[in-house]
Formats: structure tokens, C-alpha cells, sequence
């Protein structure tokens, strides 16, 4: 027997869960965040996908749909707010164990650099981040 046939398989990472049964497909802006999404609807996700994504972002016009559903705590759930005014937004997190809150209106980088960590940076494009900072090379010196 070869040595592959008693290799473990490696299963491909998940992607992050986006719950959401909002009709927009990008609820809370993520688009040019190379991290791999997948959106949902409340009813369609099932448990697996739920535990096994590094991480889930719930639209919190969801909340109800999700509930429904008795999921069990676990971390890494954001929950993003639509409604800048709602300060019930803040009971329903506590309700559901979430790691945080972000509001659909704030900026997205504190949530992209968590997306990154829960996805052990493997999409991070690093020659993108890196240039233009301290640590790059002086220009060449012109006679």
C-alpha cells in the first residue's frame, strides 16, 4: 500500500458563515475582503457549517430566524447591527454569547483583521499590506 492511502485527508478550510436573510448579498460590506464567505439564510445552514467556520458574522435582522434554530454557543460570532440607534442590539449578543458587535455604518478594519486571524491568514495578501511602510527599502539614489 503507498503511503498516501494512510495519509490523513486534509479537509479545505471553511469558509466564514455569514448568516443573513437579508436580500443584499453583502449585508455589512465585505466584498473586497479576499476571506472566503458563505451567506446564508437563517433556515439553510446547518449545524456543521455553523462549528466548523473559523468564524460567523450574524446580521442582526436574523436574530429570530436564528434563535429558532437553538444553536449552541461558541466563539467567534459577531453580530452586525443595522441600526446604528438600536441599543437592544446589545442584549441580543449577551443572549447569544457573541464576541462582539459591529455596526454596519463603522469601519471594517477591526473585522478584517479578525477575519484574517480566524483564517490563520492564509488570504492576506502580504505584498499588498507590507509596501509603503517603514520597513521597505529606501529609493534607489539618483546622480
Amino acid at each position: 500500500m503507498s503511503d498516501s492511502a494512510h495519509a490523513p485527508q486534509e479537509r479545505s478550510p471553511a469558509p466564514v458563515l455569514v448568516i443573513s436573510d437579508s436580500a443584499h448579498d453583502d449585508p455589512i460590506g465585505l466584498e473586497p475582503c479576499p476571506v472566503p464567505l458563505r451567506h446564508l439564510p437563517s433556515p439553510l445552514f446547518n449545524a456543521e457549517e455553523y462549528q466548523r467556520a473559523p468564524l460567523v458574522l450574524l446580521d442582526d435582522r436574523s436574530y429570530t430566524g436564528f434563535t429558532l434554530r437553538h444553536m449552541p454557543h461558541r466563539l467567534g460570532l459577531i453580530i452586525v447591527g443595522a441600526d446604528p440607534d438600536d441599543n437592544t442590539v446589545y442584549h441580543r449578543a449577551v443572549n447569544l454569547g457573541a464576541e462582539g458587535i459591529l455596526r454596519a455604518e463603522q469601519d471594517l478594519s477591526w473585522l478584517h483583521l479578525r477575519l484574517h486571524s480566524a483564517t490563520d491568514c492564509r488570504y492576506a495578501h502580504w505584498d499588498a499590506l507590507l509596501t509603503g511602510g517603514p520597513a521597505d527599502p529606501p529609493p534607489p539614489a539618483t546622480s
